[in-house]
């Protein structure tokens, strides 16, 4: 006869403890009275919900939810990419979770009706020791393109930015599970709790145009700016997922059909504001140096449509939270790993609104009227208040 204890019972939850006494006396008597398989199916109807991932109320930000962490450090490693992982429910974790479910032929469920086997997620945290080497990676930053177009390399401004954008997660998160240890005065030697995904390895990057991929040319790359996801496609299977940052308005992300002209490791970047405001080169412009902090991030993806490019950022943080400049940015950690499942001279389809025409401004034409100069009116004089005893 089968064993009960071969059957184990996983609760995602803890139980109502209202009704401890009540329930204890049940499943005792069920144990005496029935067989292990009866017994079984009884439990599972009168115990309290155990699908619930997440918690009502929530914890207060920036506390992490494991059970959302882990499905996060799932979906990341499936570059189903969550966007920045924080143990937090939210629009990316759900669009990627629904993406690798239709990937995987299941059902799209919402986050607490998920039913993915998160086994391979073994441990939601790992920890890391700051190198002598990782200081490498940090330094200066100035703020401003004149200033950075001076510099050789445009590093991360602290330990804390290397170690969000290696981890891929939020400084707040990231903060929270460390305290008390201060991540704003880290040093050689330093371990730090992190979430347990596969390391941005910055010290691997090199300036570099990437070969072109035989076998990559028939996927094709598919963008749609409205839900502000790029998906990657190999003829009906959807293989990677990843949330950008589109642009809008009258610098919206063009529609349309295009290629990979090239893809290029490690990019510098000419900073002309005229380009990034109004589309048009000027004469005015700073060419910005390799780095993490480049605008273009660690990867520029350029497309046959001039000045317009899949790429990285220097600011994770507000990936799919703000707008770009035409572009499609993404985070580090996510265009790396796309960038080797990708190939020059592949697909790339747009879909969204098309961006808004510019509103042209007429010079205005002189009046023939003379126009008398304007005389400044004095301010009314403010009276003061006075009590009715007060003359």
């Amino acid at each position: 006869m089968a064993k009960l204890a071969n059957f184990p019972l996983i609760f995602r939850a803890p139980l109502d403890c209202s009704y401890e006494w009540f329930y204890l006396r049940v499943v005792s008597l069920l144990k005496l009275l029935m067989n292990p398989w009866v017994y079984l199916s009884i439990l599972l109807l009168i115990s309290p919900s155990v699908s619930a991932a997440i918690p009502d109320p929530l914890p207060p930000a920036p506390e992490p939810i494991e059970d959302i962490l882990k499905l996060q450090i799932f979906l990341d490693t499936q570059l189903f990419g969550p966007g920045k992982v924080d143990g937090r429910p939210g629009e990316f974790t759900t669009k990627a979770l629904k993406r690798y479910q239709k990937s995987q032929g299941l059902v799209e469920t919402e986050i607490n009706l998920h039913t993915l086997d998160l086994t391979s997620v073994a441990v939601a945290y790992s920890s890391y020791t700051i190198r002598q080497e990782d200081l490498a990676f940090v330094g200066e930053l100035p703020s401003q393109p004149a200033a950075q177009s001076k510099k050789k390399y445009l590093p991360y401004d602290s330990l804390l930015e290397f170690l969000t954008e290696r981890f891929h997660c939020s400084p707040e998160f990231l903060t929270h599970i460390n305290l008390p240890l201060s991540l704003n005065a880290l040093k050689v030697g330093d371990i730090v709790k992190v979430p347990s995904v596969q390391p941005f390895l910055i010290e691997e990057l090199t300036p570099a145009m990437l070969p072109e991929v035989p076998v990559f040319l028939t996927r094709v790359i598919k963008i749609d700016t409205r839900e502000k996801l790029l998906g990657l496609w190999e003829a009906e299977r959807l293989l990677a997922s990843l949330p950008i940052t589109p642009g809008s308005g009258h610098l919206a992300t063009p529609p349309g059909t295009w290629k990979i002209l090239g893809i290029a490791q490690m990019p510098t970047f000419r900073w002309d504001k005229s380009v990034l405001e109004h589309g048009v080169r000027s004469s005015r412009f700073y060419e910005l140096p390799i780095g993490p902090n480049n605008p273009v991030g660690v990867m520029w993806i350029g497309l046959n449509r001039p000045g317009i490019g899949i790429h990285g950022t220097n600011q994770p943080q507000t990936i799919g939270r703000s707008a770009s400049h035409g572009c499609m940015r993404t985070a580090n950690w996510d265009v790396v790993r796309l960038s080797k499942m990708i190939s020059q001279g592949m697909t790339v389809i747009i879909e969204g609104p098309a961006p808004e025409p510019r509103t042209v401004i007429a010079k205005a034409t002189p009046s023939k009227m003379t126009v008398r100069p304007a005389v400044p009116v004095a301010p009314e004089a403010t009276k003061k208040f006075r009590w009715f005893w007060q003359k």
